[in-house]
């Protein structure tokens, strides 16, 4: 599982034109989801996400955690995480699950972070042509590999 976390001041998602979903204050998680992947991955996943200390405190520290500040989560699903870029100039996208696997992990991971309390968690259309709109607050964005995770 891949993730890229972008603090922001607020996102949202539309598909032809109409707003899906939207967001204030916290993170928009753009999320790729392997074949291997499952439910250990995404508990990892989870508990990283709401407990990362990337919000500023009072001294304008990273010391605070989305849960913390009471943030909110935008997640997107997005294969072209997985992109292989080693060979030619078209990317390959064999690592990436297949929609009817990816699907359901993408539901399961919404669902896990609001079982970790967050408040309000929005999310795009899964297989939809999306636009996404957000405002990269910091501007912080982090990069998170839940094999690199499981690594020490």
């Amino acid at each position: 599982m891949r993730v890229l976390l972008q603090r922001v001041r607020h996102a949202s998602v539309s598909v032809t034109g109409e707003e899906v979903s939207r967001i204030e204050d916290g993170l928009l998680v753009l999320l790729g989801v392997a074949d291997s992947d499952g439910d250990e991955e995404i508990a990892k996943m989870a508990q990283k996400i709401v407990n990362l200390r990337i919000f500023n405190d009072e001294d304008g520290k990273f010391n605070r955690s989305l849960l913390d500040m009471g943030g909110q989560i935008l997640v997107v699903s997005q294969f072209t995480l997985y992109a292989d870029t080693r060979r030619g100039r078209r990317p390959s996208f064999t690592d990436a699950a297949r929609p009817e696997k990816a699907e359901p992990l993408v539901e399961r991971l919404a669902e896990r972070l609001r079982n970790e309390g967050v408040k309000c968690v929005e999310t795009g259309v899964f297989g939809a042509n999306m636009d996404v709109t957000l405002c990269n607050q910091g501007p912080v964005t982090i990069w998170i590999d839940s094999e690199q995770m499981s690594r020490k």
